[in-house]
């Protein structure tokens, strides 16, 4: 059916259009190509840049034929010239050179004035449509089924535990997560092609502590890696947190500066809990898990007591880079209040 169409269209508006469409979507095609590297795709723009330079190889002797005229023409001339030769002396070449020098003066170019007209107008209407089809997918929203980025869920209004009340100005879990779940989070992680699959916070409370120490935390998960936030509200200094990292496991210890606050940098392994969920629902023993790397920071600059921690663990074991843990700190740790004076 759009064959048909095409063919019922004049030449210089058919071919125009052709070459138009053929050379928007053979750029295109090579450059999708050759940005994800797919050969099959590549074939498939070739074509059509090939039969755009077959087009224009036509339009161009279409051109070429209506500014000169075909043997054919002129052998028709010839033969009319050529008839006349038995009359006598050339009475008839006035109206014969009155003939040919009304004849074409004014209708030729204004032939060729409507076929280039023709030609113009449908190379820029399609061009401008190309460029519409070539520059929108960056402007508007696709609706494709990429996956969307998780988010934070903020529908819960669970009553807060007493230590919570009893903490001047803590952080919830909830503001913790919109605080880590940033747009930008993959890309401070240092793998920007990733999306969030999964956001979540609670409310919690420091263990061993009978409940009296407020410990919210946020976690968001990537398909390779887990970024996860915690704000402790205790009397423990970073000072003492590093001599107590001297009798832990803690490996590679770092001590720094954050955002003016002091701060440390250590690696230990997080716990795997198996869970078999069959015959009497029992769960295995708790086992080590991938290793992590975490930076505890602060809560104040003057390191009156309490602290956060950014930790990062990766499903192969490989630990992040030590600046990445400092991005998302710089990003994250604005957003926490800092402890005020008690």
């Amino acid at each position: 059916m759009l064959g048909f169409l095409l063919r019922l269209l004049p030449f210089w508006v058919r071919e125009p259009l052709l070459i138009a469409v053929g050379s928007v979507l053979g750029v295109r095609i090579m450059y999708l190509a050759v940005r994800d590297h797919d050969r099959v795709a590549a074939g498939l723009g070739v074509v059509f840049l090939v039969f755009t330079a077959i087009r224009v190889h036509a339009v161009i002797r279409a051109l070429r034929a209506r500014r000169n005229p075909s043997p054919t023409a002129s052998a028709d001339g010839a033969a009319v010239d050529a008839a006349p030769q038995p009359q006598p002396q050339a009475q008839p070449q006035p109206q014969a050179q009155a003939v040919t020098g009304s004849r074409p003066r004014p209708d030729t170019p204004e032939k060729e004035h409507n076929a280039w007209g023709q030609a113009v107008a449908a190379v820029a209407v399609f061009g401008a449509l190309g460029a519409a089809l070539w520059v929108a997918p960056r402007f508007m929203p696709s609706d494709d089924n990429a996956p969307q980025p998780a988010s934070c869920s903020g529908g819960t209004h669970e009553e807060l535990p007493k230590a919570y009340k009893d903490t001047p100005r803590p952080v919830t879990g909830e503001e913790l997560c919109k605080a880590l779940n940033r747009p930008d989070l993959a890309e401070l992680r240092g793998t920007p092609e990733e999306t969030a699959t999964t956001a979540s916070s609670t409310n919690n409370t420091a263990p061993l502590t009978d409940g009296k120490v407020a410990q919210p935390e946020a976690e968001v998960t990537f398909d390779t890696y887990t970024v996860n936030v915690s704000a402790t509200y205790n009397e423990l200094s970073t000072g003492q947190y590093v001599k107590l990292m001297k009798f832990g496991d803690e490996k590679d210890v770092k001590t720094l500066t954050v955002l003016g606050r002091p701060a440390v940098l250590s690696s230990d392994h997080t716990m795997k809990l198996e869970i078999n969920l069959g015959s009497g629902g029992s769960g295995g023993p708790v086992g080590e898990g991938p290793l992590a790397r975490t930076l505890s920071v602060a809560l104040d600059r003057k390191d009156r007591g309490g602290y956060c921690d950014i930790t990062v663990w990766s499903t192969s074991g490989a630990l992040p880079n030590d600046s990445a843990l400092l991005n998302i700190a710089e990003k994250v740790l604005p957003r926490i209040p800092e402890r005020p004076v008690r």
